[in-house]
């Protein structure tokens, strides 16, 4: 298992294949992306590699994080991410991570917090069928109907579906493809749309129902000054 990656979705576009053919792809940008910490079993009883990106203003880091980034010598970084590993793929502290992570074809799965809604119906919430349009129903006709029983049990049952808030929750989609790849300006073409909208994080990680394939670099694709 080797770590993932914290990107920012600039949105949607298209590319074309050689054969002239045109794809969906949702562009994404990493900005700056280092690895602040590692975990490791002997300390902290499990191995993982914790993740920044972004830059934030010193006057806006809390004090404990302020000495957090002081001890691990990087910059404050605007979002932290934790990802497990695998011991083998402890990539070094002050790492920087590029898009060369994934590479082209590769399946990945993606995790963003999905679009606001607001409050919504049973029939755009649950995709509920509503009432008929006839037949002595009048007003409620995208109403949910029934709740529940009578004086037995004499209550609505928890987890009913019924109308309230939508969206804004953590969204996984999995088994993703890697369209295209631009090491050089941080960019990663995800083919399809993922969760989230313009500006928002998302978790990119390589897929937990599929091998990852041969090319893949090991333990991570780091940025080619790491360490100058």
């Amino acid at each position: 298992m080797r770590t993932g990656l914290i990107a920012k979705k600039l949105g949607m576009t298209r590319i074309f294949k050689e054969d002239g053919t045109h794809v969906p792809v949702t562009v994404l940008h990493l900005d700056d992306v280092q690895v602040v910490d590692v975990r490791t079993a002997e300390r902290d009883g499990y191995t993982a590699v914790q993740l920044g990106t972004g830059r934030a203003k010193v006057k806006n880091v809390t004090a404990p994080n302020k000495g957090h980034f002081a001890r691990c010598a990087v910059e404050p970084k605007a979002k932290l991410v934790e990802f497990r590993v695998d011991p083998a793929n402890l990539p070094a502290p002050g790492a920087k991570l590029s898009a060369a992570h994934f590479i082209v074809g590769q399946k990945i799965d993606v995790c963003g917090i999905s679009r606001g809604k607001g409050f919504a119906g049973v029939m755009k919430r649950w995709n509920f069928a509503g009432l008929e349009a006839s037949h002595g129903v009048s007003i409620s006709h995208r109403s949910h109907g029934s709740t529940g029983n009578r004086q037995d049990p004499g209550k609505t049952f928890a987890g009913k579906k019924m109308a309230g808030h939508l969206g804004h929750e953590r969204v996984t989609t999995l088994n993703l493809e890697i369209a295209s790849v631009d090491a050089d300006k941080g960019l990663i073409m995800v083919r399809g749309s993922i969760p989230g909208g313009r500006g928002g994080y998302v978790l990119l990680r390589d897929a937990i129902k599929r091998k990852p394939p041969e090319g893949v670099p090991m333990p991570a694709g780091l940025r080619a000054e790491t360490g100058a």
